[in-house]
């Protein structure tokens, strides 16, 4: 939190960006307040970014906002016109601006997606907000136009004051937003991780009364959600949420299972607080943060008792499994599902070469991971939370030696593209065979050479080649 003393300098800002809207709404009769996370954003003394955009409600309907703003932008987008939302570039300033009607959100017989309904006053409008701290509006009208003095911030329900304490609440009763949207329980896990928020004690007990009603809401919603809150800085918070009230059992049911019930004798570490800190120890990139999410959600199915005591055998490839299932479910594109599920899969490959590394395994090792051997390392090394200082020492310093032994292999052969020396048609030619399995054998036969022994010229692969083909043929 940085100070309030420049606060109303940053609110000018905002104003001076909003002129050329203010003044044509202005003129029309219609009011025009900024609201949401760019109020929010100065209060907290968030530096807007490249990508910066202003939210603004009006008491205008959808078609005056687009009549009124068409002149002023280079285009409008109005994708969310159903929603009474209508947005633009303006070409004074190239400000990102969207402009929504007053209005309530609810969802109706069962639809997984919310109806809406105009409104006329912005406190009302304000009261259906998601949180108390995104309930703060900036009236850009009256800065413009009316004498020194006049109201123009307006925080009708405490957002001021929870942003300094560190609180997050709903305006009103938590039960009756979270009616009109369930996908606000999941926002309450976002925004708590995203600034550090204690949760309010009367939404966590809603959000745990209604984890139920997420089942209304669409996948492609709730992975919205649950993406945002994976790139947050520390997404434990919210996490850690969403498995108290109940909610992950209706999307991810996954994680609640990772709380393993813990015997006096077979001890073994709590797996759910394990992943809270892979997660929150990884670079904030979703695919890695996916991964640490996901690392570990075989162990429940896998666990045994040995005389050894708690093991969870190849809990990875049965994770990676059950990440795919559960990516698929929340619509993940192919790609986003293969590379994730890939990371699982492999989380543990490191540990398999403890008595050091021959070329032939870095090979191996870099060649499965293929464009995501950064984030497996990564995953690797976050993936130790262990308190003993010399094992996670011991860790790093494996980890260093390999990572030097790949830059070293990497100067000497083109090890990120791994190919055999002949190609298909080359095969094909030698052998004077055509396309089918054979040919799919003889190059699976130089792959090997290729991984067990680097690269070899071409006349070395032929001759390699016609000796393997000789021992193929029959008698």
């Amino acid at each position: 939190m940085t100070s309030i003393d420049d606060f109303p300098q940053r609110l000018a800002r905002i104003a001076h960006w909003s002129v050329p809207l203010a003044l044509a709404f202005h003129q029309a009769g219609f009011s025009l307040y900024a609201v949401g996370g760019s109020i929010r954003d100065a209060v907290l003394g968030i530096e807007p970014g490249e990508d910066f955009e202003i939210d603004y409600t009006t008491d205008a309907r959808p078609d005056d906002i687009a009549r009124l703003m068409t002149p002023l932008c280079t285009g409008l987008w109005e994708q969310g016109r159903s929603f009474g939302t209508i947005g633009g570039v303006l070409r004074a300033n190239g400000l990102r601006a969207e402009i929504t009607t007053f209005r309530s959100e609810e969802y109706v017989d069962h639809s997984r997606k919310p109806a809406v309904q105009w409104g006329d006053s912005l406190q009302a409008d304000l009261s259906r907000r998601d949180f108390t701290i995104n309930a703060l509006a900036l009236d850009v009208v009256n800065l413009q136009t009316q004498p020194e003095g006049v109201q123009t911030f307006f925080d009708y329900f405490g957002g001021f004051t929870d942003l300094h304490e560190r609180r997050l609440r709903t305006p009103i009763d938590p039960e009756i937003l979270f009616s009109d949207d369930p996908l606000r329980m999941l926002r309450a896990a976002r925004f708590a991780a995203r600034f550090d928020l204690r949760i309010d004690p009367a939404l966590e007990a809603a959000a745990t009364v209604m984890a139920e009603k997420l089942r209304i809401v669409s996948e492609e919603r709730i992975r919205g959600e649950l993406d945002l809150l994976m790139v947050t800085e520390q997404p434990s918070i919210g996490l850690d949420f969403i498995v108290r009230t109940g909610l992950a059992q209706y999307f991810v049911p996954e994680l609640p299972m990772l709380q393993l019930e813990q015997d006096p004798i077979h001890h073994h570490k709590d797996v759910l607080k394990h992943t809270w800190a892979v997660v929150d120890k990884t670079s904030p990139e979703l695919v890695l943060r996916l991964a640490a999410l996901f690392h570990d959600i075989g162990k429940p199915a896998t666990r045994a008792i040995t005389d050894e005591g708690v093991t969870f055998r190849f809990h990875e490839v049965v994770g990676a499994k059950m990440t795919r299932k559960r990516m698929t479910a929340l619509k993940y594109s192919k790609s986003m599902i293969d590379d994730v599920s890939t990371l699982v899969e492999l989380h543990l490959r490191f540990h398999t070469y403890k008595l050091g590394w021959s070329d032939a395994a870095v090979r191996r090792y870099v060649n499965d991971a293929g464009p995501l051997l950064h984030e497996l390392n990564e995953l690797t090394r976050c993936d130790s939370t262990t308190r003993n200082w010399r094992k996670a020492t011991e860790l790093a310093r494996r980890m260093d030696e390999f990572e030097v032994r790949i830059a070293e292999l990497r100067e000497r052969e083109d090890l990120d593209n791994q190919r055999p020396a002949l190609d298909g048609v080359e095969v094909m030619e030698l052998l004077d065979l055509r396309p089918g399995p054979v040919v799919g054998r003889a190059m699976a036969f130089l792959m090997e050479i290729r991984r067990e022994e680097g690269e070899i010229t071409k006349a070395e692969a032929t001759h390699r080649l016609r000796e393997w083909w000789s021992e193929q043929a029959p008698t």
